[in-house]
């Protein structure tokens, strides 16, 4: 059966924008309508408008597509339209193609602390998405509604930690150190000469989003489904770094339960096996088979080994162990250009679709 959305993408020439292609050139649901850019690229075809820099060639269906620019009325035909967009730009186009009553699944920042704004990752706060009819009436909206994903790292720690949460209550301190991979700067990305043989101990901006991104989502939606509610007695500190990696982002996670007894690791590691989302329950095409994967391996996980395990959909853990300081501590592992970006939007939009929101 062949796709029945149309799908835009914007930012299409970008990092993000080029991982949005792939996953969804042979998608069951979604097809590829439109691609958007900036004045430069519009009006060319897109293998002559990007540079591409994925391992993967140009699907075929999308090589000759005409890149458009990035204004409402060249997507009115799109059913759902992706945004790949750099955050200095983003928040103008999402915004007018949100009151052009369109469908929007951003990966930019603008609009994450939004009150009205759903902040989700696929694996964790679907739910959230019962915000929708609220934001709708706000704008006087009859179908258009944006979501937003979050940061890359954020994404990567909030899926165990949602899954200790339901399991044990309430996390009283969380502690994760990053090494983030420079894919997630985008092309052209971090310069050579600071990264190769490097570690380079600062990331602008990203110590915030994980500390205050991590309370939206692991929170709750009032009873009226009008307002979020942050998680109030949970506290996060983010150590953030660019290490010499192509993808995957790793990430050592200190942390302590609010109840006591604390779990031992052994319970730790039964819950991230056990733990499902909804996108699971819903049979989403791009869900993993396993939200969590936890690696028995003392070496593991590693970015080249692990990153594209699930599709790149999953986080993978491993060195569960009791901690001297707080209580548990572990090391991730995320695909920050897929779960981390680009593959939350499209699960996001598999969800709201299963839910009869598109």
């Amino acid at each position: 059966m062949p796709p029945t959305k149309k799908a835009g993408i914007l930012g299409a020439t970008g990092t993000v924008g080029q991982r949005f292609i792939l996953l969804l050139a042979n998608h069951p649901q979604f097809a590829i309508h439109a691609l958007g850019a900036s004045s430069r690229s519009a009006g060319k075809p897109y293998f002559e408008a990007t540079k591409w820099k994925q391992s993967s060639p140009i699907p075929d269906n999308v090589k000759k597509l005409v890149v458009k620019e990035c204004v409402a009325e060249e997507f009115s035909e799109c059913d759902v339209v992706f945004s790949g967009l750099d955050a200095d730009v983003a928040g103008d186009i999402e915004l007018a193609f949100l009151k052009a009553n369109l469908v929007v699944f951003s990966n930019a920042k603008n609009y994450r602390r939004d009150p009205a704004v759903p902040l989700i990752v696929p694996t964790v706060n679907t739910s959230h998405l019962a915000l929708i009819p609220h934001q709708r009436a706000l704008h006087s909206l009859s179908k258009g509604f944006i979501i937003t994903n979050a940061n890359c790292s954020t994404t990567g720690l909030v899926v165990p930690l949602k899954a200790l949460q339901d399991a044990f209550g309430p996390l009283d301190r969380v502690l994760v150190q990053t090494m983030q991979a420079i894919s997630g700067a985008g092309y052209p990305g971090v310069p050579s000469l600071d990264i190769i043989d490097n570690v380079v101990p600062f990331i602008s901006g990203e110590e915030e989003k994980m500390e205050w991104e991590t309370l939206k989502i692991l929170g709750d939606l009032d009873t009226s489904a009008t307002a979020f509610t942050p998680l109030a007695e949970t506290r996060v500190s983010a150590t953030c770094n660019r290490v010499p990696v192509i993808d995957g982002h790793t990430m050592s996670v200190s942390l302590s339960f609010a109840r006591r007894p604390a779990p031992e690791p052994e319970d730790v590691a039964r819950a991230m096996r056990d733990y499902t989302c909804e996108a699971q329950v819903l049979g989403c095409y791009s869900a993993p088979g396993r939200a969590i994967v936890v690696t028995e391996e003392q070496d593991r996980p590693q970015p080249r080994l692990d990153r594209d395990v699930e599709g790149g959909q999953t986080v993978t853990v491993g060195r569960i162990r009791n901690c001297n300081v707080l209580d548990i501590k572990f090391t991730l592992l995320v695909h920050n250009t897929v779960l981390g970006a680009a593959g939350s939007s499209v699960l996001n939009a598999e969800v709201a679709v299963a839910k009869g929101l598109i």
